[in-house]
């Protein structure tokens, strides 16, 4: 289960809207598997259909996860015109077997569809969300 604060869940809405038509990815980064920090990152792709972090901000963003003894508790990006599931790209991109990965849709205007996975050696596995106060 992801246990994730309203207000982490709420910026990662707010990047998808904003990123929107294009989908929009980053990090949670934390402690011990607690979500606590939202780092937002540039799809390096800029696409509807597909997002891909950009090699050097990546590489930025988990030296200084590094340096802070974190980890990246929940990786997420946004689909724009379909479900929050995972593709077979994002299946092949999970290469962090500790990490929730959330996806968000964004492609009803009035309500976001926010939901969480874990993804391991190919084999997605949704999770319960818990949003906290």
């Amino acid at each position: 289960m992801l246990s994730i604060s309203q207000e982490l869940a709420d910026k990662i809405v707010a990047h998808a809207r904003a990123d929107h038509p294009d989908e929009a990815c980053g990090v949670i980064a934390g402690k011990n598997g607690v979500p606590e920090r939202f780092v937002p990152m540039a799809n390096a792709e800029r696409s509807p259909t597909f997002y891909r972090f950009d090699s050097m901000e990546q590489l930025r963003v988990w030296r200084e996860m590094d340096d802070r003894d974190e980890e990246p508790v929940v990786i997420y990006h946004s689909h724009t015109a379909t479900e929050a599931y995972p593709s077979r790209t994002d299946v092949s991109y999970a290469s962090e077997p500790n990490a929730h990965y959330v996806l968000v849709s964004t492609r009803d205007d009035d309500k976001a569809e926010f939901r969480s996975y874990r993804i391991l050696d190919g084999v997605i596995t949704e999770e319960e969300v818990r949003f906290l106060p």
